[in-house]
């Protein structure tokens, strides 16, 4: 039984850059492949107030990410007093919505980063997590409530499991965002580790199949 593990973060530009071309390389697979998203924590905990350089930083990737895929992004956030570009919270609503209904897990992924990216909104907060999940649920055909969601997503249950997805991370010595990897009766295989287009993507699965092969 083979499967996909995306390792990411909501608030990673070139995640954000990726959805598309997984989302053409996961249509394209005959016969699909089951995937679990495992968020890799940009920015986790930080509590220091985003400053100059780093508004600089992001606004600099950002319109590269934006020049490189096409994407929306809109950049008011990063002018925002006081913002604090804390990554967990929304790293948490990922895991929180995986625990409510695992099988949308990536279409609400992809939901929290429209958010954020192309709508400016603060997912930072959790009542602005709560709107765009239970919306994102919704349309996919699973009514959860804003308060539910909340108590989830402030739930001891869901703060362990977000770290614990960041510890898991650590110890496979993933440092970057996105990464994809293939497994296969328990092993695990790099697909890509940063961002890549169709058809590459397409040509990295492929050469991983015909190493397997060659190897039995």
């Amino acid at each position: 039984m083979s499967s996909l593990i995306y390792i990411a973060d909501p608030m990673c530009s070139w995640c954000y850059g990726f959805g598309p071309e997984l989302a053409a390389l996961l249509e394209g697979l005959p016969g699909g492949l089951p995937i679990e998203i495992v968020v890799g924590g940009l920015r986790p905990y930080n509590t220091k107030v985003m400053d100059d350089e780093l508004r600089s930083t992001l606004r600099e990737h950002w319109n590269t990410v934006a020049e490189r895929t096409g994407l929306p992004f809109n950049d008011d956030i990063l002018s925002r007093d006081n913002f604090i570009y804390n990554t967990e919270p929304a790293c948490r609503a990922v895991v929180a919505a995986r625990m409510l209904a695992p099988n949308v897990n990536l279409f609400v992924f992809h939901e929290i980063q429209r958010a954020f990216y192309a709508e400016g909104k603060d997912i930072t907060q959790g009542e602005v997590l709560a709107s765009v999940v239970t919306k994102a649920l919704a349309e996919a055909g699973h009514q959860v409530d804003e308060a539910t969601f909340l108590a989830t997503w402030n739930s001891d249950v869901a703060i362990k499991a977000t770290r614990d997805d960041f510890i898991q991370v650590s110890n496979w010595g993933i440092t970057g965002f996105p990464a994809l990897v293939l497994e296969r009766d328990g092993k695990l295989d790099m697909v890509t580790s940063g961002y890549v287009a169709m058809p590459k993507l397409i040509e990295l699965m492929l050469d991983l199949v015909e190493e397997k092969e060659k190897a039995k």
